[in-house]
């Protein structure tokens, strides 16, 4: 069913100067899922990821999000809609500590870009409910008073997922979330998305494919621009084509 799909896109593509970085593709993520997006190297999937969070524009081909041509809109406003990206690279106030950085993205949510400091304090005490529950939300219990920059990668990570969790997304995009962690802050990372997916949906791009294994429902499988392979982990990591694709860009 239609209502079943948060998320489409039909015909996407993306050129540069000559070089087609995505081809055409055709993207179904369905409501309430995990959504992964993967490839070898080169395979377009942060051109692609840029493209659904509007970061960049499409040289061809549609957007549309719960219903609605988001193909010509701005990221500012597509998150307002409900779609929110958490970067790559961990986006947070390094001076500040995880309840300021929590409560500026309540701020913002609330009042768009411009800041009110003139508060009244069942304001700001409102405020910091909000976010203490945000920061137990994502295991950061007892570090609310601790500075954004002294945290260890893998809670940092988890901070920028409570700033992201803090504009209230419906469906939550993750550019590779488990890039450059330790063993242990995958495992609790990974346990952090599932936490939030309950009543959301989530597309991420991921590279560890353990991860893609344990936590996706579905997979979509990008090779030089354009959608290879699709189904669920068990489907997609033994199709030929797939394999192939791994394994002739150097993966294991």
């Amino acid at each position: 069913m239609a209502d079943d799909i948060i998320l489409s896109t039909q015909g996407l593509g993306k050129d540069f100067k000559g070089f087609t970085a995505v081809g055409e593709v055709e993207l179904k993520v369905r409501r309430g899922s995990i959504h992964a997006l993967i490839g070898p190297n080169g395979a377009g999937k942060t051109t692609c990821f840029n493209l659904l969070t509007k970061f960049l524009q499409p040289s061809r081909g549609s957007i549309v999000y719960n219903g609605r041509d988001i193909t010509a809109m701005k990221p500012a406003d597509v998150a307002r809609l409900g779609l929110v990206r958490s970067f790559q690279i961990s986006a947070v106030f390094g001076h500040m500590t995880v309840l300021e950085n929590v409560r500026i993205a309540l701020q913002r949510r609330l009042r768009g870009d411009g800041f009110d400091f003139w508060r009244s304090e069942t304001v700001l005490r409102e405020l910091n409910d909000e976010a203490m529950g945000l920061i137990e939300a994502v295991g950061l219990t007892g570090l609310a008073d601790a500075v954004a920059v002294e945290l260890p990668y893998g809670r940092k990570r988890a901070l920028e997922i409570a700033t992201t969790l803090a504009l209230e997304p419906e469906m939550l995009l993750l550019d590779e979330p488990m890039a450059g962690m330790a063993h242990e802050d995958v495992d609790r990372t990974s346990a952090l998305i599932r936490r939030v997916s309950a009543n959301r949906t989530v597309l991420m791009v991921e590279h560890n494919l353990s991860v893609v294994a344990s936590l996706s429902d579905r997979i979509t499988v990008l090779a030089r621009g354009n959608v290879l392979a699709e189904g669920d982990y068990a489907a997609v990591s033994k199709d030929p084509r797939v394999v192939e694709a791994y394994i002739g860009a150097g993966h294991a």
